[in-house]
């Protein structure tokens, strides 16, 4: 038999992370058994808590910023890739003055921590820290996205985004007795809806049919999370819920240190020389930073787990370009919080839009719907657009809602008949703004209403972020519609430089999901689906792989 051989799963090396102090107090040391603890506050944990999301909600890693001024500047990059990281980058700068969040779905409130056996607080750690989560999202410009559940089929806003997802282990992080060390995270729903877990098996353990496997894969997550996207990719696992666990903490970069060479004793590690081959295949599929190009993904990180002989999940995760966490550490110097970068424009690049991407077509949305549909079929599908006048704000709700009138034999509303329909939901306004963040939303959320609103003379004209299905393609087809297709990320962007004037038109009881009518100037999109059936997503879905089979 084998001698007893323990290994954490997921070993981590040295922490290199960049610190700033959040306060000293909250925190003391006591004496006690020959030991020496950690003592810390409630406050401590609430405050750090409050500070972690606002700065996520803000702030991006230096690394990330980096990333997107590397897009710009490689001459490989497409015009639409360039164009993207440029719109990225002013967001990142806007958000970056502690107003408007950088998207404007603030996302659920993640939070995982580790608590080393010296620590001691009142055991309401969950608490404490679930107060820090209302406090920031009550008080900042932020949106409540949790709906508590009445009954199976009733739910409501909480209006406060709790609960959280909170996970405590009782562990000494990197050997340290009297630490706590947190990871937090604000998860939109677009990225965590790209969360994805196939249970497959031993015979996709080689390099050709995993290479295979992972493209289609890949191909499959489409444009909606707004990419580039840093992309996980988890294979084994003790359990399913494990590789899907792995696969979130490994979007954040939060892996980056275990091992890069597996053992007998079966911890997980990271496999490099793979990451480098999918990182080449994303960077060859064509749809790029969401219009095509080169930059589909930032970066990959590959993790190998022991699994079940008889299991073999493989799981993929991505973190989008709003891309939300922060690390943090209570130690007996005080209560400590990841410093990311609070001035992203030292990464703008000294060029004009007009030098990143190609001709810009403005559309004036003033004009009747048959006029502004006349102008559109002359453009084909890639063509950047430039938008100015009233546009229809309405989502999943406002759709069923708007669904149910035609279905008990009402009309189509004259502002659906009338205007283009942006399918987004704001965050809060702050005080001096005419909105709040006010990014696009999952256009592949209404596919299924599309047909019957086009039939009835509504949404001619679609603005929303992501690939649509193929029933989307054919309505176009068969109605005279178009699908628009905003950038995805740049929430804050939107908000202070291309939105007007907000206001309610039907159901403002909805909140955020009620039907809006907004004045926009000079709102950045691109023909995604025209009317003649064509649809630029359709140019990316063949495979570019070649490998021979074995």
């Amino acid at each position: 038999m084998p001698e007893f051989d323990y290994t954490d799963l997921l070993p981590l090396g040295p922490d290199e992370t960049e610190y700033r102090l959040i306060t000293p107090e909250g925190v003391r040391v006591v004496e006690a058994a020959g030991r020496r603890f950690l003592e810390v506050e409630p406050e401590a944990l609430r405050l750090l808590t409050e500070t972690a999301i606002h700065d996520i909600s803000h702030y991006l890693r230096p690394s990330h910023l980096a990333q997107l001024r590397k897009i710009i500047d490689d001459p490989e990059s497409s015009g639409n890739d360039r164009f993207v990281a440029l719109d990225l980058l002013k967001n990142a700068s806007i958000s970056a003055g502690g107003v408007l969040p950088m998207c404007q779905d603030t996302g659920t409130a993640i939070v995982m921590g580790k608590r080393g056996r010296h620590v001691l607080t009142d055991g309401a750690d969950a608490e404490h820290i679930s107060r820090g989560v209302y406090d920031a999202y009550t008080r900042l410009n932020l949106r409540y996205s949790q709906m508590a559940p009445l009954t199976m089929w009733e739910e409501r806003n909480t209006g406060s985004n709790l609960p959280a997802q909170i996970e405590l282990y009782a562990e000494d992080p990197g050997g340290h007795a009297d630490a706590y060390k947190l990871l937090f995270m604000a998860k939109g729903g677009g990225s965590a809806n790209k969360s994805f877990l196939y249970q497959e098996t031993k015979a996709v353990l080689n390099e050709a049919r995993m290479l295979r496997f992972l493209e289609e894969k890949i191909r499959s997550l489409g444009t909606a999370a707004c990419p580039p996207y840093h992309l996980a990719i988890v294979v084994g696992g003790t359990s399913a819920e494990f590789a899907l666990k792995t696969a979130k903490y490994a979007s954040a970069r939060y892996l980056d240190s275990i091992p890069v060479e597996g053992s007998p004793s079966g911890h997980g590690f990271r496999d490099t020389d793979l990451e480098a081959k999918v990182f080449e295949l994303t960077q060859k599929l064509g749809i790029g930073a969401q219009f095509g190009g080169k930059y589909f993904c930032h970066d990959v990180r590959v993790i190998r787990l022991p699994r079940h002989g008889a299991s073999c999940p493989v799981a993929v995760a991505v973190s989008c370009s709003a891309d939300r966490q922060a690390l943090a550490k209570i130690t007996p110097e005080g209560v400590f919080l990841e410093r990311l970068e609070t001035d992203p424009a030292r990464f703008l690049p000294e060029t004009t839009d007009e030098q990143l991407s190609d001709d810009v077509v403005r559309i004036d949305l003033n004009r009747p719907m048959d006029e502004i549909l006349a102008e559109l079929t002359r453009y084909p599908v890639k063509t950047r657009l430039s938008l100015t006048g009233p546009l229809v704000v309405a989502r999943d709700i406002a759709h069923a809602r708007i669904g149910e009138l035609l279905d008990a034999g009402g009309e189509m509303p004259e502002y659906l008949r009338n205007h283009a329909v942006y399918y987004a939901g704001p965050a809060k306004t702050p005080e001096g703004y005419a909105s709040g963040s006010f990014g696009p939303t999952t256009a592949g959320r209404m596919d299924s209403y599309v047909e019957r609103f086009q039939a009835a003379g509504g949404s001619k004209v679609m603005l929303a972020k992501g690939n649509r299905s193929q029933q989307v393609t054919d309505a176009c087809k068969a109605h005279g519609g178009f699908y628009l297709g905003s950038i995805g990320g740049p929430a804050a962007r939107l908000a202070q430089d291309c939105i007007r004037k907000v206001e309610v038109l039907e159901y403002p009881e909805l909140g955020m999901e009620a039907v809006w009518r907004i004045e926009v100037e000079d709102f950045p999109a691109f023909v995604v689906v025209d009317d003649k059936g064509n649809d630029f997503f359709t140019d990316s879905t063949g495979p570019v792989l070649s490998i021979g089979r074995r």
